[in-house]
């Protein structure tokens, strides 16, 4: 994994793992591997995963099981949407819209990019 120097390395982990679970890699209730096993796969210190799992411990994205390992919450995926939902409004959506004015460009200009769908 290549990690950028804009963001901690944590917090980069966390996106990786949340990505998993909210792709179906991880299922509710599942258990994830651990801290040791994240760490080695990854080529970091494991303090590291730890700190990752305690951040998505307290967004309640994963639990705990002591001495059993680290769980997937029953709504984990909920929670990571919820917060990449955010992150996007926040973070990323003035940006693009800044990007937007800049360029004289208009959701209309946007519309010809717009994938087809098929079905709908």
């Amino acid at each position: 994994m290549d990690f950028k120097k804009q963001k901690p390395i944590y917090q980069q982990i966390a996106e990786m793992l949340c990505e998993r679970i909210v792709q179906g890699e991880w299922a509710a209730e599942e258990r994830i591997p651990s801290v040791r096993d994240v760490a080695v796969q990854l080529g970091v210190n494991p303090n590291t995963i730890l700190r990752t799992f305690d951040y998505l411990q307290s967004s309640g994205i994963i639990y705990n099981k002591r001495g059993v390992g680290y769980f997937v919450a029953a709504d984990g995926a909920k929670c990571v949407q919820t917060l990449q939902r955010q992150a996007f409004l926040e973070e990323e959506l003035p940006d693009f819209f800044q990007r937007l004015r800049l360029l004289g460009l208009t959701l209309d200009d946007l519309r010809q990019y717009e994938p087809k769908v098929v079905g709908v």
